[in-house]
């Protein structure tokens, strides 16, 4: 992934320098870091969870990802990120992939299939509704042509990634893909205030809201936090929704690839299958990988008898619990990552244009993708 000037989700050059003079030892300070700010988060929510306990009061459960969150925003627009922190705060994006992989052991084969096959279809109803409309909108606004394909596949499919995947493949420039980041990261954090409020307000299922925020959250780590927000079980569905559409990224960039090809204004494509695994997000492979193990430990060898040789090789349930604590503390230093990377000032400098294309796209795709889950939930009781 490339840089961007508001919200880095790898190190700059210099960082990345930094890094590799001094090895795994570059990368401790920032990890350091990132553990620090998001067990504070963690401390904060149970904190006053114990005080309201213990003095009989109803306070607000606000979740350790949003306190992570704020945490990191105020540290890095109050006393900034000196640089000795950079590299190892970057890697909240490994953290983030590794909490999604880890997350499989949680997901047993069945409860994928719990999705349904409805949600699978509104999956590709966003994003073919997300490209269309983005894609209008942004012409309607005289945007920069590049720029309106990042933005429209950033807001389709998982936000920085798939907007860095294409910036490589259609050749933008680096300034269109910082500004179609921004805009993308500040809608972002936006949803992790307005999308549990909404949901709560209309009494969402978990698997209704969870499925509506890996529809409409655009980053996966606002995404996962939002889901997260809402419940553990919301936050589930979320990841998998996510995940799902994150599957598409491959596609979606070697369609946008060829077509600025043929206008001449991108190299062409010798080998779309080596194109396709290239682009395709590995981590969805890890996920489904620890799924199956995770599947395989809780089968019946009696129910399933055919599967006997293969069971063994699967987690036990304690094996399977630690995997999903373990996915917990790596979503602990993705959101302290969110946070710690955002800049209100460099977001501030973007102009106003892009973010306006950006907000009435989103507020759009989250209101249409809301009704379309609501309608599938009283129709098809997700």
């Amino acid at each position: 992934m490339a840089t961007s000037s508001s919200v880095l989700p790898l190190p700059r050059k210099a960082d990345r320098e930094e890094a590799n003079r001094h090895g795994v030892l570059g990368l401790l300070p920032g990890i350091a870091l990132l553990a620090v700010v998001g067990y504070a988060g963690k401390w904060i929510e149970q904190s006053i969870a114990h005080y309201g306990k213990a003095h009989h009061k109803v306070l607000p459960n606000i979740e350790y990802v949003l306190w992570a969150i704020l945490i990191g925003v105020v540290i890095a627009n109050t006393v900034g990120l000196p640089r000795i922190f950079r590299a190892g705060v970057a890697t909240y994006e490994f953290w983030l992939k590794a909490g999604i992989i880890l997350l499989g052991a949680r997901f047993i084969l069945g409860d994928i299939l719990h999705l349904s096959g409805i949600s699978f279809v509104l999956i590709f109803i966003e994003l073919a509704l997300a490209l269309t409309f983005m894609t209008y909108l942004g012409r309607g606004f005289n945007l920069p042509p590049k720029l309106i394909s990042l933005l429209a596949v950033g807001s389709s499919v998982c936000g920085v990634s798939a907007i860095i995947a294409t910036q490589g493949a259609i050749e933008a420039e680096e300034e269109d893909s910082s500004v179609a980041i921004a805009a993308i990261l500040a809608l972002g954090a936006v949803s992790l205030v307005f999308f549990p409020v909404i949901g709560h307000v209309l009494h969402m299922s978990d698997h209704a809201y969870g499925l509506w925020t890996g529809l409409a959250v655009d980053n996966t780590a606002e995404a996962t936090a939002a889901g997260a927000l809402y419940s553990d079980a919301a936050g589930k569905f979320a990841v998998l929704a996510k995940t799902c559409r994150n599957a598409c990224i491959g596609f979606v960039v070697l369609g946008y690839a060829l077509y600025w090809a043929r206008k001449g204004q991108a190299a062409a494509i010798a080998n779309k299958g080596a194109f396709l695994w290239k682009k395709f997000p590995k981590f969805v492979l890890g996920f489904l990988f620890i799924s199956l193990l995770a599947t395989l430990g809780t089968l019946d060898v009696k129910s399933f008898p055919h599967l006997a040789g293969l069971v063994r090789f699967g987690f036990s349930r304690p094996q399977i619990t630690a995997l999903g604590n373990l996915s917990r503390w790596a979503f602990l230093l993705t959101f302290a990552g969110v946070g710690l990377r955002t800049s209100v000032k460099d977001l501030l400098k973007q102009g106003f244009k892009p973010f306006l294309v950006g907000a009435i796209g989103e507020v759009v795709i989250a209101g249409i993708t809301l009704v379309l889950v609501l309608g599938a939930d009283r129709l098809y009781h997700l």
